[in-house]
């Protein structure tokens, strides 16, 4: 007990300057050459026996190479294993000769094959993979067709296809293998009608079609094109109730019946012809289908006989197996449908999209270009990684092109014989117990590379160790890498407390920082007088210090990142990276957002603060100070200098050489002299002012060079003055010919006015009575009296 207490004593008033230098291989406590190498690849574990001082804790063995230089720890005795790659197969990708014939095991399209990969936690280790594109490769393609009743007329053309094919394929390839299947719809309700005479003929009318069918199996792929060309020409439509066609489960039976499709070790095609959509996953409720597709071949007889009991495939799950199985896909489809299925191009790798036209007169062109469109990219996949594990791509194509991140797997414009490169970097975060293999693979090709991962997790010199040393506190550990590795439950630099102990006030007070009262700033616990700090679920996520008062993931964040992912979280403070500064390392000192176009940090109007403008004065705006709003022209603010110094005139012409002297003066004869925007390689603005005589002057403003530059006119474009005489002749015969205008008007007016005063007379002389008869008030002379009592004899 004294013994111990001694040491910790030592801890406490001494310290280490290793254990004060802050260094992130000290904080991380590593008790054995083991827990330091998975630290950071930066860290190393010095063997030494007598490398420690009187009271330095036993993880002070573990620091930075050079801290470890510095504190006299000899290069020979520094335990820092490196990672390290071994080629296991390395066959040259196939240069074939011309005429010369190669067997298909024989051809090798990428290198290396196999690689061991040894990882070192943090140390990235790099493989350079290399691909070519070898001639005269072999193609299986497997033409998958819709025979639903709208695809009747793309059947008689799809009957000569065999030969047809056979003949433009050997123009590329002279090992070609054909093959035919077709697909309809799921034989259940509400797909097709299941009454016993639309089984038998499901077409309407008096058009005579076979029974609907889920898949079927027509040809297996063959070389003999004349075979297809016959077997296809005795293929009958069928048909169906609804719209989208059982396509998938017929795809899904393609990629997973190897051996009755016949699919080779070679370049695999499928090419998918229809002229409707697809079911997926799901559809299949409504036929009473709820189990899931199992993914498995069902063909029997060549036909499908579950697709009444299996779902359709979903999307991903189709993905898959054509990736497992190394099948292109071409969908061959009609333009109504094309945006369906470049949509599912896009989640299809190694996938194409053609037009078919309305009766597939067109399908060797489209298979033709689909082809050669696919064969020209390379895209590298890999499988599953292993917990920890990333892989990271960086592409060499052709003419120079290099690409990283997501595009750095890729490479387009690839031609027979084109060779092109990739480095893959792969790190592990974290040790792990055993070997793992991981396969990249370009897509659509059948070879592959195997990397079997091999992980450091322990130093060389641990193997070494003396179990159970007398160094070790009568035994209670074993003595490796010049340090006691405590047995469990046991503790301290050499195994000289138990975890079981009681802890007393003088063990705890030394686990207080500044004799606080947190005991191990209540991140872990005081064993035997040292602080162990607590471990976390994520275990890239640790507390560290002698008190555990630091941690990594503490630091302040920007944009949801821990120090903004522009550094390293290192005892709660961010450590950035270069070109960045802030307590959250969001602080970019990149001055390249700020320049402005006349090559000036913002516009000589702001200062370049993180990576943006602050403008001095709220009157400037934008990215990089360029506007105000409320700020005269450029032309306008230069005016009266250029006036005062070209023309000696102007408001400020009495201070002209006190306020105009921040610019050179150039002066040209006339405006074409000026110079033009497109002659120059700086900015410049063209201005036409006027001044106090209504005289134009032109000049030109620009900034080259950090030095004002204006080019002006000499001479002034002053307006003419006016000529009075044909000003009066103008006003006088304007006068007298608004009078004869006004005369004319007047007597037109009285024109019209009397023939309307005419015209009503005459109307009412027209409507006017007169009586013909006598004036009744005139009386004759002459009184006729008739005799009464004469009766006329």
């Amino acid at each position: 007990m004294d013994v111990r207490l001694l040491l910790i004593a030592t801890v406490v008033l001494g310290g280490s300057t290793a254990q004060q230098d802050g260094s992130m291989c000290i904080k991380a406590n590593a008790q054995s050459c083991g827990e330091c190498i998975q630290v950071s690849e930066t860290c190393g574990w010095c063997t030494d026996e007598n490398f420690l001082t009187v009271g330095e804790p036993k993880s002070a063995r573990c620091d930075d190479l050079e801290s470890l230089k510095k504190r006299n720890c000899k290069v020979s005795q520094i335990e820092n294993p490196r990672g390290k790659i071994v080629v296991d197969q390395d066959n040259p990708v196939t240069i074939r000769k011309k005429d010369e014939k190669v067997k298909l095991e024989d051809i090798t399209q990428i290198q290396p094959q196999k690689v061991t990969v040894t990882l070192r936690t943090g140390e990235p280790q790099t493989i350079n993979l290399k691909f070519r594109r070898a001639d005269d490769y072999p193609i299986d393609l497997y033409y998958l067709m819709d025979l639903s009743y709208s695809m009747k007329d793309d059947l008689e053309n799809v009957k000569n296809l065999g030969t047809e094919l056979m003949r433009e394929m050997a123009k590329i390839t002279s090992d070609f293998k054909i093959g035919f299947g077709s697909f309809v719809e799921k034989t259940v309700m509400p797909y097709v009608s299941t009454t016993p005479l639309r089984m038998m003929n499901p077409c309407l009318g008096n058009h005579n079609c076979t029974s609907p069918f889920s898949y079927k199996n027509v040809l297996s792929l063959t070389k003999d094109g004349k075979k297809f060309n016959n077997l296809v020409s005795q293929q009958q439509i069928s048909g169906n109730l609804d719209s989208p066609e059982g396509g998938f489960d017929a795809i899904m039976q393609v990629a997973v019946c190897e051996k009755i499709i016949g699919w080779r070790n070679v370049t695999r095609l499928l090419v998918f012809s229809t002229d409707a959509g697809f079911h997926f996953a799901g559809d299949g409720k409504l036929g009473g289908i709820v189990l899931p597709n199992d993914g498995q071949c069902h063909l029997e007889g060549n036909m499908y006989t579950m697709s009444h009991y299996y779902d359709y495939p979903s999307i991903a799950h189709l993905v898959q197996k054509l990736n497992d199985h190394n099948i292109q896909t071409i969908f061959a489809v009609t333009e109504e449908f094309q945006p369906v299925y470049k949509e599912l191009k896009n989640l299809i790798p190694k996938s194409a999209v053609g037009t078919l036209s309305s009766n597939s007169s067109n399908v060797i062109k489209l298979i033709l270009d689909a082809y050669n469109s696919l064969s020209s990219e390379v895209t590298l996949e890999h499988g599953k990684l292993p917990d920890g594990v990333s892989i990271q791509y960086k592409s060499f194509c052709k003419n120079g092109v290099t690409q990283t991140g997501e595009d750095g797997r890729r490479c387009f414009n690839i031609s027979i014989g084109d060779e092109v490169n990739f480095h893959i970097s792969i790190e592990s975060q974290k040790c792990l117990s055993k070997d793992e293999i991981i396969k990249i693979k370009p897509l659509g090709f059948n070879e592959e590379l195997v990397i079997n991962l091999k992980f450091i997790c322990d130093c060389q010199c641990s193997s070494g160790g003396e179990a159970n040393s007398k160094k070790c506190f009568d035994g209670n550990g074993t003595f490796e890498c010049g340090a006691c590795k405590c047995n469990e439950g046991r503790i301290g630099r050499v195994c000289e407390c138990s975890k079981d102990e009681v802890r007393t006030e003088d063990l705890d007070a030394n686990c207080r920082k500044d004799n606080g009262t947190d005991i191990c700033s209540n991140n872990g616990d005081c064993v035997c007088g040292t602080c162990e700090c607590k471990k976390r679920e994520n275990p890239a996520e640790v507390y560290s210090g002698k008190y555990c008062e630091c941690d990594n993931f503490n630091c302040d964040r920007s944009n949801n990142k821990l120090c903004g992912g522009h550094g390293r979280c290192e005892c709660r403070k961010c450590i950035c990276d270069a070109n960045y500064t802030g307590s959250a390392c969001d602080c970019s000192l990149d001055t390249t957002p700020c320049l402005a176009k006349n090559r000036q940090i913002c516009n000589g109007r702001g200062e370049c603060k993180c990576g943006s403008c602050r403008c001095t004065g709220s009157k400037f705006q934008g990215p990089t100070c360029e506007l105000c709003p409320t700020c005269p022209g450029v032309c306008a603010e230069h005016k009266d200098c250029v006036q005062c110094r070209a023309f000696q005139s102007g408001d400020k012409k009495d201070t002209c050489e006190k306020e105009c002297s921040n610019f050179n003066m150039i002066k040209v004869k006339d405006r074409d002299k000026l110079p033009q925007p497109t002659d120059q390689s700086f900015p410049l603005t063209h201005c036409k002012e006027r001044d106090a005589n209504d005289c134009w002057f032109y000049f030109t403003f620009s900034v080259r060079n950090d030095t004002n530059e204006v080019v002006v006119v000499e001479q002034l474009e002053c307006p003419a003055g006016p000529d009075i005489i044909p000003i009066v002749a103008g006003v006088v015969a304007g006068i007298v010919m608004i009078g004869l205008a006004l005369l004319l008007i007047w007597k037109l007016l009285m024109i019209i006015h009397d023939r309307r005063e005419f015209a009503k007379f005459e109307k009412e002389k027209l409507n006017a009575k007169w009586d013909t008869g006598e004036n009744p008030i005139y009386k004759s002379a002459v009184t006729t009296v008739v005799n009464p009592k004469y009766e006329g004899k």
